[in-house]
């Protein structure tokens, strides 16, 4: 049973930064590509970014590009999306998973809250 344990959310102000980590138990990730999505208040679940297994692809929304970077330590089975220059429009709850997403390794997600 893969168990995705997203963390480092939080409130922090317009530009400010984050960084968030999704913690892999279960089994290894290391040989799939892996993704983090958004789910704003009253909106869907919607794609941010993803990494390929070896790390040396990442893809992301245009929303995030040039503020947002997604990396892996497969080492670690972890996923890491460092969010800089936040915007009140990237407040959200912030998911991880497999890319493209697989239904039954939806975890709880962090929240993030950015201030204007």
């Amino acid at each position: 049973q893969v168990q995705l344990v997203e963390s480092g959310g939080g409130l922090v102000q317009a530009g400010g930064s984050l960084r968030l980590s999704c913690a892999a138990s279960g089994r290894t990730l290391s040989s799939y590509a892996m993704a983090w999505f958004r789910q704003a208040p009253g909106k869907g679940r919607s794609f941010v970014a993803d990494i390929s297994w070896t790390g040396g692809s990442t893809t992301y929304t245009n929303s995030v590009k040039g503020r947002f970077t997604i990396s892996r330590d497969n080492a670690k089975n972890t996923v890491y999306l460092q969010m800089n220059n936040l915007r009140p429009e990237d407040t959200a709850v912030y998911y991880c998973n497999t890319s493209p997403a697989t239904q039954a390794y939806w975890g709880q997600g962090t929240q993030v809250t950015v201030s204007s």
